[in-house]
């Protein structure tokens, strides 16, 4: 499970629209809304190179956070957006929410495979085909998980791992609830599934054909 909950630091934003917005920016920081909580919605700002840091380490939209604003008590809350420049990429706007402990949110969890160095399909000469390096939970907001763990342990060349398989952390669920998806595969090198192909062929052709048999 999550250990401790990062802080986010945050000042109040005087003003509100495009106005205040543009100003913020002018002052190297990225202007912010808070929502959500029962509480009316307040306007922030974050230093932009803070939050282009904070965005670089990855898991941004996933992680519960500590709000801190001076002057205020601590809030919980959750990235729900964050606007770009459409040339520079780079953060214009930023949306959290608040939560309580209880509440319930839907946020993409990473997935970590274990044991990929001893994992017989691997052994095998199969490669290791990831297809979701992260998953869609619906989790407690005070009980996020850094990540959901695949062993991979016991994993034979040709399997399949989907979400069924994975023992996922309490309390925690799939979004997707409807299908069975696949997280990963252990497949066969293209090179072993050629030889394999051919050998089915010349073992087609060396089988004699009727008309073979009866001229004997």
């Amino acid at each position: 499970m999550a250990g401790k909950i990062p802080d986010l630091n945050a000042k109040v934003r005087a003003g509100t629209g495009k106005g205040a917005a543009r100003q913020a920016r002018r002052d190297g920081d990225v202007p912010g809304i808070v929502y959500g909580g029962g509480v009316d919605p307040q306007s922030i700002s974050i230093p932009f190179n803070y939050l282009l840091t904070m965005l670089r380490k990855g898991r941004f939209m996933s992680t519960l956070f500590n709000l801190k604003v001076e002057g205020q008590e601590d809030v919980r809350v959750i990235c729900r957006g964050v606007q770009r420049d459409v040339v520079k990429d780079l953060p214009t706007h930023i949306d959290l929410m608040r939560l309580k402990r209880t509440s319930r949110v839907k946020i993409f969890i990473p997935v970590e495979f274990l044991n990929a160095d001893t994992c017989p399909g691997v052994k095998k000469g199969g490669v290791l085909t990831i297809v979701r390096n992260e998953v869609e939970l619906e989790v407690l907001a005070g009980d996020i998980p850094d990540h959901i763990t695949v062993d991979l342990a016991d994993v034979q060349l040709g399997d399949t791992i989907s979400i069924s398989s994975v023992t996922l952390p309490e309390g925690a669920k799939s979004v997707i609830s409807d299908r069975d998806f696949v997280i990963a595969n252990i497949a066969a090198p293209r090179a072993l599934v050629a030889d394999d192909e051919e050998e089915e062929e010349v073992a087609a052709d060396a089988v004699p054909t009727t008309g073979d048999a009866d001229a004997e």
